[in-house]
């Protein structure tokens, strides 16, 4: 099935259809604030952090999927209906969600009226603004109402989703004309507020959940819209949210366009109060005048475009194949920037609770962006680096908001250190900025430990020489790039995270990966040591790579295979010795092979499903096989055999 297509032309996915196999997001913000939206008006914004600075809330693993988000819904004599169809649900005569770079636009019909919605966060501001269109299709007037929607999270997602006892107590909320203002905790310690508001006179308002959606009802059938009427609620405490509705009038063919803006407003500690006990809501009032008009919101979107015009402009690929430019024109560089942005914090399977920005991940998101804006890459290293441990170890994670590393994770993944050295090797690559290795970085976010970024590098090579194992191959740590293969873990206690527990403490467990890193890092590592005149360390790290090339093919190669790794006890994982048996059935030929997974042998079996490749070796690694039997000390186990195919491929 078909779900939409690509137009190039626009630089657009177009979505046809609300029911897709799963939502389809689309990332908005490209600086401080930033926010995720599903092509039905799912997700959340932040403003920073996606733990720390969360505006409005979001339920994830939840039934249905996708509850939540910055919702628009329609009351039109007696029906109600949202454009991206959820959460209603009601029937659409049209709908369509373009997916563009750093914007989403959802459209819907029905019964003569249609609504479009565009989702973007304006350049330079702390704000997502939505454009709301509502327009009359029909041959006779209509006055249907418009009901916004969004609920505030109360800042730090964790806390906003667990300790119920205290937070079911301390939401506050004001409302002033069209504006509500979710101010929970300012009073007591905060010194930011959220700001919810429409450039139009509003007809009601609700800042109460319960008010809006009534008892025992969800999003989908929120009383105060079924009943075509606000309750002017005001939130003491429960569970805040911004709703405003806007009464409309529409001749035959006219549309009317609103502005909402949902933003982000931080005051100094020492200007928070504009007179004692009342708020200082300046820096609001400038926003929104910012937003007041359609051709100020057009004239915000048309830079948003220009900007990723500029931006792709950079690198260019005309290779005849339209799917290729596609691709490498347009969508793998807003991927790359995307991924910069939030290093996988945030997203529909990350909650953006459980960690902050990877250390190895955003040295990895360098090698994709670093020739679309250079001047935020050097920045970002700098970040990265003040996080590293003296040690040359390195924090798994950092907070955005902090820039402090992660103690909930804390270090021992042991391939961390070098991808600073990939990193800035690219960075200097694509600047010949080789001034910012004499700049000086904090060790461990502690200003009375610092040192030039060459030294933070020097440290990461050398954390790997200083944790060899039994083969002289690195010591995994808690694990190396795939973040699950902790060899040192074998936990018998319920909760224990299998990534982070090391129950096992000898210097064993090795990685053949690492290796494999240390030896792509070291000419870079040298380049580098030579341009600042340190020969005998650009030696060193020569001869060093060539010590763990040997190392490697002595150790970790059987003449046709990598080991993946040693483990705790100095076994061999995943390595795969390939023996083939074929039966003479003509087309259907059958294949069995064996190999080794963590110490144990197992056996699987094939017949051919296509006559397509050359080869059974090529069906193998093509995956045109179809898989019989799965043997592991000669039991059969259908249950793994998928997982260890797949490994072992």
């Amino acid at each position: 099935m078909r779900f939409g297509r690509f137009e190039d032309e626009s630089r657009e996915y177009v979505i046809t259809t609300p029911r897709t196999p799963y939502p389809w997001i689309n990332y908005l913000g490209t600086e401080q604030f930033f926010g995720l939206v599903s092509h039905t008006g799912g997700g959340y914004c932040f403003y920073r952090d996606a733990r720390l600075r969360r505006l409005t809330r979001y339920r994830y693993n939840n039934v249905p999927t996708d509850v939540g988000g910055r919702y628009y819904y329609l009351h039109d004599a007696g029906d109600y209906w949202t454009p991206g169809w959820l959460p209603v649900k009601r029937e659409l005569d049209f709908y369509e969600c373009r997916v563009g770079l750093s914007y989403t636009k959802i459209t819907g019909e029905r019964n003569g009226l249609r609504a479009e919605v565009v989702y973007f966060v304006p350049l330079g501001t702390n704000a997502e603004v939505h454009r709301v269109t509502v327009t009359n299709t029909s041959k006779a007037s209509k006055r249907p109402k418009l009901f916004s929607f969004v609920e505030f999270c109360l800042w730090d997602a964790a806390d906003d989703q667990t300790n119920y006892q205290r937070n079911l107590s301390i939401g506050e909320v004001e409302v002033d004309g069209s504006t509500i203002y979710h101010k929970t905790e300012y009073r007591e310690r905060r010194n930011h507020y959220a700001v919810h508001s429409v450039n139009a006179a509003v007809a009601g308002f609700d800042t109460d959940r319960e008010s809006f959606l009534g008892p025992w009802n969800g999003f989908g059938e929120p009383s105060a819209v079924a009943d075509g009427r606000s309750r002017n609620s005001r939130a003491s405490g429960w569970s805040p949210i911004g709703s405003h509705q806007l009464d409309i009038e529409l001749a035959p063919g006219e549309a009317k366009t609103f502005v909402f803006v949902l933003g982000y407003v931080e005051n100094p500690v020492a200007e928070k109060w504009e007179a004692p006990g009342v708020v200082n809501k300046q820096p609001a009032r400038e926003l929104l005048a910012r937003f007041q008009t359609t051709a100020q919101v057009d004239a915000a979107l048309a830079a948003l475009r220009d900007h990723w015009t500029e931006l792709l402009s950079k690198y260019t690929v005309k290779s005849g194949d339209p799917r290729l430019d596609r691709m490498v024109n347009i969508w793998n560089p807003y991927q790359c920037m995307v991924t910069f942005n939030m290093s996988r914090s945030a997203s529909y399977f990350e909650t953006g609770i459980g960690r902050g920005m990877g250390f190895r991940d955003s040295n990895q998101d360098l090698l994709g962006f670093v020739h679309l804006v250079p001047s935020r890459a050097r920045e970002r290293i700098l970040d990265i680096a003040a996080t590293q441990k003296a040690d040359g170890s390195a924090y798994h994670q950092y907070q955005p908001l902090t820039k402090r590393g992660n103690n909930d994770i804390g270090s021992g993944f042991n391939d961390d250190p070098l991808w600073l050295i990939s990193g800035t090797a690219a960075y200097i690559k694509e600047t010949g900025d080789l001034a910012i290795l004499q700049d000086t970085v904090v060790f461990d976010s502690d200003p009375n430990n610092a040192a030039t970024l060459f030294e933070h590098l020097k440290r990461s090579f050398h954390h790997v020489l200083h944790n060899l194992g039994p083969h002289g191959l690195p010591l995994i740590g808690r694990a190396d790039w795939n973040d699950c293969l902790n060899l040192n873990c074998f936990s018998e206690t319920p909760g224990e995270s299998f990534q982070t527990t090391g129950n096992r403490t000898g210097r064993t467990a090795e990685s053949v990966f690492i290796a494999g890193l240390f030896v792509h890092a070291a000419p870079d590592y040298a380049a580098l040591a030579e341009s600042l005149g340190f020969h005998d360390e650009a030696k060193l790290a020569r001869e060093q790579q060539a010590k763990m090339e040997r190392v490697v093919l002595e150790h970790a190669w059987d003449g046709e295979w990598f080991l993946r790794a040693y483990d705790y006890f100095g076994n061999k994982s995943s390595a795969f010795y390939g023996e083939y048996t074929y039966g003479t059935d003509g087309r259907n030929r059958a294949f069995m092979g064996y190999g080794y997974f963590t110490n144990q042998k197992y056996r699987w079996y094939f017949s051919r499903s296509s006559a397509g490749a050359a080869s059974i070796e090529d069906e193998i690694l093509t995956g045109l096989v179809n898989i019989t039997r799965f043997v592991i000390d000669d039991v059969d186990r259908p249950a793994v055999k998928l997982q260890l195919i797949q490994f072992a491929f």
